[in-house]
């Protein structure tokens, strides 16, 4: 059920946390069709839809000719979440993940997966206790990280980070708050954590090869074939309402209420909301907005 989870949903705010910094690269240039960009417009507003992904290897071309026109042109750069105060969001979430005092992580494990979870701490030379203060959510996006870090996978590369560097000069916004974010997976009921955390642990393998097939996906602009990427392994109706489309209708209201005032916005956020079944261009459409493809 969670084997995307980590790598579209919120990996955002746990990238930002795991692995702070910024860095500025040129990665102006041609890849393949190019990463989907969408626009929703009226008479004196243009909002951009830009769909990312948050960690990327080093050298990776992305930002062509049609994102460098439409990022340019925009006097706001809204992302998912805040993202000028790393600090900020480290304690935010450091202070949630956290476990009552006396209850550690692996007490709440059933015997088979916790060896199968410290089997996978001891192969990446992690002490089995090290992740015990905090709660299955955490753990599993901690996890879920490590083999992309190892594989020179890095937010630092990732789009949000590029974009933040890019648009010092202009106004921020963001769609919902790193507390908001992180509650998705907080409020979780322990089963659904824990289950989340043991699918993490077996998918551990598979995280870079995973992520590899829908970096393909989102440099050829397949936004149908993405969009069933990212929603593969999220049957639960209710972890996709939650993750997804909840979400997707929340930004939705957002992005209605800043047509109504002038000017231009760069959206940025996780490729997966604006691909598949519940995108935010569907919904967008519900409520009579015209959304085009840019330059496809």
């Amino acid at each position: 059920m969670f084997r995307k989870i980590a790598l579209s949903a919120s990996a955002l705010a746990l990238s930002a946390v795991a692995f702070p910094g910024t860095a500025l690269a040129d990665h102006h240039g041609e890849a393949a069709s190019g990463p989907a960009l969408w626009q929703v417009s009226d008479e004196d507003t243009t909002i951009y839809l830009f769909g990312t992904i948050h960690v990327l290897p080093e050298g990776e071309t992305w930002f062509d000719d049609r994102i460098s026109t439409a990022f340019s042109s925009a006097d706001q750069l809204v992302f998912e979440i805040a993202m000028d105060d790393v600090a900020g969001m480290q304690a935010e979430v450091a202070g949630m993940a956290m476990l009552p005092e006396g209850q550690t992580l692996r007490s709440l494990m059933t015997e088979e997966n916790l060896s199968e979870y410290e089997a996978a701490l001891e192969g990446f030379g992690i002490p089995a206790a090290a992740l015990d203060p905090i709660e299955p959510w955490a753990a599993a996006m901690t996890l879920s990280l490590l083999p992309l870090q190892l594989a020179g996978w890095s937010p630092e590369q990732g789009v949000e980070m590029q974009l933040r560097a890019m648009g010092e000069d202009k106004e921020r916004g963001a769609l919902e708050t790193v507390e908001e974010q992180i509650a998705l997976f907080d409020t979780l009921p322990m089963e659904a954590q824990l289950e989340y955390l043991d699918s993490t642990v077996e998918n551990m393998p598979e995280v870079v090869s995973s992520l590899e097939d829908l970096k393909a996906e989102w440099l050829e602009g397949d936004d149908v074939a993405l969009g069933e990427l990212m929603n593969e392994g999220m049957e639960n109706p209710e972890v996709h309402e939650r993750l997804l489309v909840n979400r997707n209708r929340n930004w939705v209201g957002w992005i209605q209420n800043r047509l109504e005032e002038p000017g231009t916005v760069f959206i940025a956020v996780g490729a997966g909301h604006l691909a598949g079944e519940g995108s935010v261009q569907d919904l967008l459409a519900e409520r009579g907005l015209e959304v085009e493809r840019v330059g496809h």
